[in-house]
This record gives structure tokens, sequence and C-alpha cells, in this order.
């Protein structure tokens, strides 16, 4: 069975009402700033490319930024530098819930705004606040790359989605961010899409079947990393064969599991194997490569000629 036989038995699919004004407020808001700061996962940087964002975004000097690189594959996050940067996208990749990370920042943004910044030198503005609209999808990191670039809790932040719900100004020495609140958006342009952000958690869990996800989840990650799934649950290569619900029973038997009667309670195991995942203990992985030039190509970011 294959993870779109999984997880299309429903479509998955969340966007509230606040996302819809989250895009007219950044639609509103983008002429007030010098550029953006796109947040993404290192795990699924393709996934976590919103393309409303890039669309509303267009035409302003644009930074990426491939955040939870800690729970990455790191080989397979140099290729992604290499990829965005290739299409001539500012890229780099950081672990922003280690303080003062997320200053590394600071040099790009002014390589980004150069031209920008001569043209305030010239007219004697040295010095001028930066502004900075910092978007994303629900959950990949914004408000915790927030707290890490001004060095002290500015922005709430939860492993969860759907936290920050309004924009928020924060002024960081020549700095202002503006912190826009995780949206997706309305339909997904494939299921892999959608269950790869639904895996990370960008997608409120309270809509998605638990064990759907997780059987998902078993048979994306045991196509590219068979082993640290054997080694994480203990089990021999027999199991990568089993259909992916079998494979969830085997998991949650082998973690006793059980219930009356001696079956695995696949949901008790479902919300364990997704939690670690969530929390890297199943070591560091990817779950997207980089798609040839041909395929798929980055936009080119414009300069902003105001």
């Amino acid at each position: 069975m294959s993870q779109n036989d999984i997880i299309n038995r429903r479509v998955i699919q969340w966007f509230p009402g606040h996302m819809t004004r989250t895009l007219r407020v950044m639609e509103k808001e983008i002429k007030n700033v010098d550029c953006v700061l796109q947040i993404l996962d290192a795990r699924i940087p393709l996934s976590s490319l919103n393309p409303e964002i890039e669309r509303i975004t267009a035409g302003k000097p644009h930074l990426y930024v491939l955040n939870k690189a800690d729970l990455a594959d790191p080989d397979i996050t140099r290729q992604w530098l290499a990829y965005f940067k290739s299409a001539g996208a500012g890229c780099l990749a950081m672990d922003s819930k280690q303080r003062g990370k997320a200053t590394a920042v600071k040099a790009p943004i002014e390589r980004e705004l150069s031209q920008l910044m001569e043209r305030r030198r010239r007219r004697g503005m040295v010095g001028a606040t930066i502004r900075v609209m910092v978007v994303g999808i629900p959950n990949v990191g914004k408000s915790t790359f927030i707290n890490s670039f001004a060095g002290t809790t500015r922005a709430k932040a939860a492993d969860k989605p759907g936290v920050t719900r309004g924009k928020q100004w924060i002024t960081v020495d020549d700095f202002e961010l503006m912190d826009m609140p995780g949206v997706l958006w309305k339909k997904f342009d494939s299921l892999e899409t959608a269950s790869n952000l639904a895996f990370i958690g960008s997608i409120k869990d309270d809509i998605l079947d638990i064990e759907e996800l997780a059987c998902g989840l078993l048979s994306s990650v045991r196509g590219i990393y068979p082993q640290q799934l054997l080694a994480r649950y203990k089990l021999d290569e027999s199991a990568l064969v089993l259909p992916p619900y079998d494979l969830l029973q085997a998991i949650g038997a082998k973690r006793g599991m059980l219930v009356s009667g001696g079956e695995v309670d696949t949901e008790r195991a479902a919300k364990m194997l997704v939690g670690e995942f969530r929390a890297s203990k199943w070591g560091r992985l990817s779950l997207e490569r980089p798609p040839q030039r041909t395929q798929q190509e980055v936009p080119d970011d414009e300069e902003d000629e105001q």
C-alpha cells in the first residue's frame, strides 16, 4: 500500500478564517517593508514553500531560511542550499532555537538590500531602520526565530500551529521585524505536499486520523531511511515489506502497547510514532530531495526599486 493509498481516504485540508485575514494583511503591508524573510522547514523545503506567500511577496528582496536544520539530514540540507542559491535566491540553514544563531541572517539581509541601503546612505539616512516581513507556514518556527534574533522573548512560540494570530512588530537594533501568523494555502498542489505538512505538525492534528497519518509517515520514511526505522524500533529486515498498518502494529507490539486480549493499541502507537518523528528521535531525516531544475523552478527574486 502506498502513501497515497493511506492518506487519500480523506483529503487533507486546513484553512481556517484567520489565514484568509493573514493573507489580506500581508497584501496590504508588503509595500511597507524592505524585504521578506521566509522561514521554511529544512526537512520539507518545497512543501513548506507557500505559493500564496510567493505571489504576494514577489518583487521584494527575499531571503529563505531553512529552519530546524538540526532535525534534517545535513547532506540533503547542503543540496537544498545549493538548489536555492543556483536559482539566485538567498538561502541559509539554521537551528533558531539556539540563542544567537538567528543573528546570522543580519548580514545576508543587508546584502539582499545593498542597493536600497546605498540609496539611503546617499540621502544621509545611515542607520535607517530595515523593515523585514517574517513569513512562513504554521509551526515552522517563525516566532522562535524572532526570539533568537532578538535575544529575548518577544513573540509567542509553541510546538503547534495557530499560536500567532495577528501581526506583531518587533524592533531589534536597526531592524523592525513584522511577525506574520503562519498561513497555508487553500488547495494543496499535491497529496505529498499535504502529507508532509501533516507529518511535521503544520496542519492541526485534531482534523487528522492519527493512525492514517502514522501509516503514511512509515510508508514515506521506510523508503528513504529504512535502517533508522529498523534501529529505532528494534525490527528486523522482514518488517520493511509489511503493509504500513501491519508495520504500525509490529512497532506497537515491540513497545508493549497492548490492550486486553493481547491486541495492539494502534492509536497509542500512532501518537507515539508521530511524536517521536517530530522530536527527531529517529535521527536527522529529510523527507524531500531537491528536484531537477527542469522539473520545478524556484522563482528568481527581483530587486525592490522603491
